[in-house]
C-alpha cells in the first residue's frame, strides 16, 4: 500500500510529481479534493490535492514542491518505496460537477492556473473536457523555468495561453491583463464569454483575479488550499471569511466564491504572504518552513509558563509551587486558541467545560463572562485548574498539541477561578440556579469532588441536598490526599465549598453514615427521596511482604492526612508526624509524587521505588518534573520484597530486586519479570506505601441489597443506578481510585439521572 509507482522532476524549482498506489482514494477521488500524505514514521501530516487520477492502476497522482523536512524527505525517496500513509480522498469535489446536466451544457469555463496551482487546476480541465465543455485555461509563472504540465494541459483545454512576468515564455504580462483581454468588446467594455471562471494559485494572484472578475460580472470559484493544515477539521487553522460566515478550507471547501473571500484577512493568517506559493509549495524554499501549524502557532505566541517558586525554595516550605499566569499572560494564552470547528478539549473534558468560549472570553478580558460560562459545568474549577490531569483529557486532545505546545487550559481555569474569588461582585452569586421549589430531598454520602458536583448540580435544579462528611471539614480528598502545596485549603478548597452553601447546599460533619446512621435511616427516618454515594476510595493497599507492620512502614494516606488535614507540619498544630532521614516512597502515581514531595519538605532525603520505567509511571509529568527539581531521587525497575527489622521492630532497610520489562498484555501494558539473582539492601528509616486505594465496606457491609463488585466497589450502571432504587453511586466509590475530574464526571452524571428519577417517580 501506498508505493510509489512513478516520481518525476517538473521544473527546477524541486516540484516533483509521483503517482502513489492508494486503492481508496482511486475508487472515491474526485477533482478539487485533496490527501493527507506523511512520508514517514516520524513526518508531518501534509495536505496535497489530487493532481489525477488512474483507476486501472488504483493510484493518484499528486504534485508537490520541496519547502521544508517532509517534502524534502519525499523528493529524496524513490519508485519502490512506501509512504507511510495516504489519507482521502478528503474535502468537497469540485462545485462545477456537482451542477446538473443541463448547468453543465450552459458552461464554457475560464481556468486561471498560478505557480503549483498548475497541478490541481489539470485533473477539473480534465474532467470538463470529458463532459465536453468549452473550456480556456491562463497558465502564470514568473519564467519559462517555473512552468510545467503545458503539454498535458494543451491536451485538454481549447484554448491555452501562457503569461510569464519576464516575456521569457508565451506572452509578457499578468494574468488578470489576458483576462482583461478575453472579456472585453472593441469598445473597452466588459462581456464575458464565460459562464464561470476558476482560480487557483498564490493569494494574491486569486485576490485580484477575483476582483477583476468581479467587476467583470463573472462567476469566480477560488481554491483556499494555501490555508490547509490537517485536513480533517480539527485544528480550525485554515479558517477562513466567506461573506459574512468563517468557513472551514478542508471541510468546507476548499473552494468558495472568490467574490465573497477576504483575501486580506487570509493573507494576515499566513505569514509572509508574498513570499508563498501554493499550499504544494507553501512558501519560499529558502525559508525554514515546517508545515502550516508550524506557522500558526508561531503567529500566535509560544505558550505561557506560569511562575513557580524556586525549586530550592519550595522544597523547604508549603506554599503553592505555581504562582498562576499573571493577567496578560492569561490574554496571551488565550489568543493562542485557534478555536476549532470540532473542539476535541470539550469532549475529552469529563463535565464537558465549554472549553472555546471560555477561552474566547478571556482573549476579550472578559473574565467575568469566562467565570460563569465555566460554572455551568463545573462546581470545582480553581480545583480542576490545579489537580486535574489536562495533559492527558483536554490538553491532550489540543491540535496545537500535535506540532507545538498545546493550550494551557488548566492555568487559564485557574487563573478565571482566582480572578472570580477575587472579585466575587464581577461575578453573578449562584451561576446555573434553578429554584423550581420541588423541596424533595436528596443525601449526599461523601463531600469529595464527586460529592460536591453531585449536590451542586442538584441544587440548581433546586432540590434540598445535605451532604454527609464523615471528618471534620469538608472536602474529602482534596483536603486529606491533595498536599497544600499544590492546592491551598484556605485560599482554593474553602471558597469553593462556600460556593456551594451559597447555592443551598447543607453540610453535616463527623456522621459516618454505616455507623452514624444507615442508608435505611436517610430513606425511612430522614425523609430523603434519593441517595447519592460518593464516598471515596479512603482505604489504603499494602504488598503483602514480610516486614510490612514494622514501625516506620505508612501508607501515604497516613502520611498526607497527618500532614494535610491535620497540618503535622505546623508546630502550632498538636498532631505528630515521625519520618527518618532516608524515606522510601514505593509507587508511580500522583499520591506518591505527593507523599514523596511531602517527605522532602518536612526534611528527609527521599527515594521513589517503581516497579516499572518512568515512561510507564501514571504520575503526571509536571508532577515527576517538580520531584526531580526539588531533590527527589528515582529508582525504576525495583521492587521491594522484604522490609528488614533492626532488632527492635523498626524498619532500618529494605531488601529489593531488579525487574525487566516485556511483552504488554491484553490491557497494552508491559509485563514485567523479575531478574534472577538481581537481590540487593537499601537502608532506610522510613517507608511510605503509595499503591493506590479501595472503597471503605462499611457502606456495603450496612446496606442490603447493595451489590458490590469482587474487588469491594460498588456496582452501578452508566447513570450511577446501583441495585437498589434510589440509591445512586460514582467516583472512587465505585471505580477504585482515579482523579478528580473523573469523579467530578460521575457527579454530574449521576445528578441528571437522580433529577429524572425523581422527576418520574409516583
Amino acid at each position: 500500500m501506498y508505493t510509489i509507482l512513478k516520481k518525476e522532476l517538473l521544473n527546477s524549482n524541486e516540484i516533483y510529481l509521483m503517482e502513489v498506489r492508494a486503492p481508496w482514494v482511486a475508487q472515491g477521488g474526485k477533482p478539487g479534493q485533496f490527501v493527507i500524505v506523511i512520508p514517514h514514521e516520524h513526518g508531518e501530516r501534509v495536505p496535497l490535492t489530487i493532481c489525477d487520477i488512474h483507476p486501472e492502476h488504483e493510484s493518484v497522482d499528486i504534485v508537490y514542491q520541496v519547502v521544508g523536512e517532509s517534502t524534502k524527505h519525499l523528493s529524496c525517496m524513490s519508485v519502490g518505496d512506501r509512504l507511510t500513509a495516504m489519507v482521502g480522498p478528503l474535502g468537497r469535489q469540485s462545485e462545477l460537477i456537482d451542477a446538473s446536466p443541463d448547468e453543465q451544457k450552459a458552461m464554457r469555463l475560464l481556468f486561471v492556473a498560478g505557480g503549483v496551482g498548475i497541478a490541481p487546476v489539470y485533473p477539473q480541465v480534465k474532467w470538463a473536457h470529458s463532459m465536453g465543455i468549452p473550456t480556456d485555461v491562463i497558465i502564470g509563472a514568473r519564467n519559462r523555468s517555473l512552468l510545467f504540465f503545458e503539454e498535458k494541459m494543451r491536451t485538454v483545454c481549447d484554448n491555452l495561453y501562457i503569461m510569464t512576468d519576464d516575456g521569457s515564455y508565451g506572452e509578457k504580462g499578468l494574468v488578470t491583463e489576458k483576462i482583461k483581454q478575453l472579456c472585453s468588446k472593441s469598445d473597452g467594455t466588459y462581456c464575458s464569454p464565460y459562464t464561470h471562471c476558476v482560480a487557483i494559485g498564490p493569494l494574491p494572484m486569486m485576490k485580484f483575479v477575483s476582483l477583476l472578475t468581479k467587476d467583470i460580472g463573472l462567476k469566480t470559484i477560488v481554491s483556499m488550499n494555501c490555508m490547509m493544515v490537517d485536513g480533517t477539521g480539527m485544528c480550525g487553522a485554515c479558517r477562513v471569511t466567506v461573506g459574512d460566515k468563517v468557513k472551514f478550507t478542508c471541510v468546507d471547501g476548499p473552494e468558495f466564491d472568490g467574490h465573497l473571500v477576504d483575501f486580506d484577512e487570509a493573507g494576515r493568517r499566513l505569514r509572509n504572504p508574498d513570499e508563498r506559493r501554493y499550499r504544494i509549495a507553501t512558501v519560499n524554499p529558502d525559508s525554514s518552513h515546517h508545515c502550516n501549524l508550524s506557522d500558526a502557532v508561531a503567529t500566535t505566541l509560544k505558550r505561557q509558563k506560569p511562575q513557580e517558586q524556586d525549586p530550592k525554595e519550595r522544597a523547604t516550605n508549603f506554599d503553592e509551587v505555581s504562582l498562576g499566569f499573571t493577567r496578560e499572560q492569561a490574554v496571551a494564552e488565550a489568543r493562542r486558541c485557534l478555536h476549532c470547528k470540532k473542539p476535541m478539549c470539550v469532549t475529552q473534558c469529563p463535565v464537558s467545560i465549554n472549553i472555546p468560549e471560555f477561552i474566547a472570553a478571556v482573549a476579550n478580558e472578559d473574565f467575568a463572562l469566562a467565570a460563569e460560562i465555566i460554572a455551568q459545568d463545573s462546581t470545582l474549577p480553581a480545583v480542576c485548574g490545579r489537580v486535574c490531569p489536562q495533559e492527558t483529557q483536554c490538553e491532550g486532545s489540543c491540535i496545537l498539541g500535535h506540532k507545538s505546545e498545546p493550550i494551557a487550559i488548566g492555568a487559564l481555569e485557574r487563573f478565571v477561578a482566582d480572578w472570580r474569588r477575587n472579585n466575587p461582585s464581577g461575578c453573578s452569586e449562584c451561576s446555573g440556579y434553578s429554584d423550581n421549589s420541588n423541596k424533595k430531598k436528596v443525601a449526599i454520602i461523601g463531600s469529595g469532588p464527586s460529592g460536591l458536583t453531585c449536590a451542586g448540580d442538584l441544587a440548581k435544579k433546586g432540590y434540598s441536598v445535605t451532604i454527609f462528611e464523615a471528618l471534620h471539614h469538608p472536602g474529602g480528598v482534596l483536603v486529606y490526599g491533595i498536599p497544600e502545596f499544590r492546592l491551598p485549603k484556605k485560599k482554593v478548597v474553602e471558597p469553593e465549598i462556600d460556593n456551594l452553601r451559597r447555592l443551598g447546599v447543607e453540610i453535616k460533619t463527623n456522621v459516618i453514615v454505616g455507623k452514624s446512621l444507615t442508608i435505611d435511616d436517610l430513606f425511612d427516618r430522614e425523609g430523603f427521596s434519593a441517595v447519592y454515594v460518593g464516598s471515596g476510595a479512603g482505604l489504603p493497599k499494602f504488598m503483602g511482604i514480610p516486614g510490612e507492620t514494622l514501625v516506620g512502614v505508612v501508607s501515604a494516606n497516613e502520611l498526607l492526612t497527618r500532614t494535610n488535614l491535620m497540618h503535622g507540619y505546623d508546630k502550632t498544630y498538636d498532631t505528630p508526624i515521625y519520618l527518618g532521614q532516608r524515606v522510601a516512597v514505593i509507587g508511580g502515581g500522583n499520591v506518591a509524587m505527593d507523599a514523596a514531595r511531602t517527605a522532602k519538605r518536612l526534611g528527609s532525603d527521599v527515594t521513589v521505588i517503581y516497579r516499572r520505567e518512568e515512561a510507564d509511571m501514571p504520575a503526571r509529568r509536571e508532577e515527576v518534573h517538580h520531584a526531580k527539581e526539588e531533590g527527589i531521587q528515582f529508582n525504576f525497575l525495583t521492587n521491594p520484597v522484604e522490609f528488614l527489622d533492626d532488632g527492635k521492630g523498626n524498619v532500618c532497610g529494605m531488601r529489593c530486586v531488579r525487574m525487566a520489562m516485556g511483552e504488554k498484555d491484553e490491557k497494552g501494558r508491559r509485563k514485567f519479570t523479575v531478574i534472577e539473582g538481581s537481590e540487593f539492601d537499601m537502608e532506610i528509616d522510613t517507608v511510605v506505601v503509595a499503591l493506590g486505594t479501595s472503597p471503605n465496606p462499611l457502606i456495603k457491609s450496612t446496606t442490603p441489597g447493595l451489590d458490590t463488585e469482587t474487588w469491594g466497589g460498588l456496582k452501578a450502571d452508566a447513570d450511577g443506578q446501583t441495585s437498589r432504587p434510589g440509591v445512586f453511586a460514582g467516583g472512587d466509590a465505585v471505580t477504585g481510585a482515579a482523579t478528580v475530574i473523573l469523579a467530578m464526571g460521575a457527579g454530574r452524571t449521576a445528578a441528571k439521572a437522580i433529577d429524572k428519577y425523581l422527576s418520574t417517580e409516583q
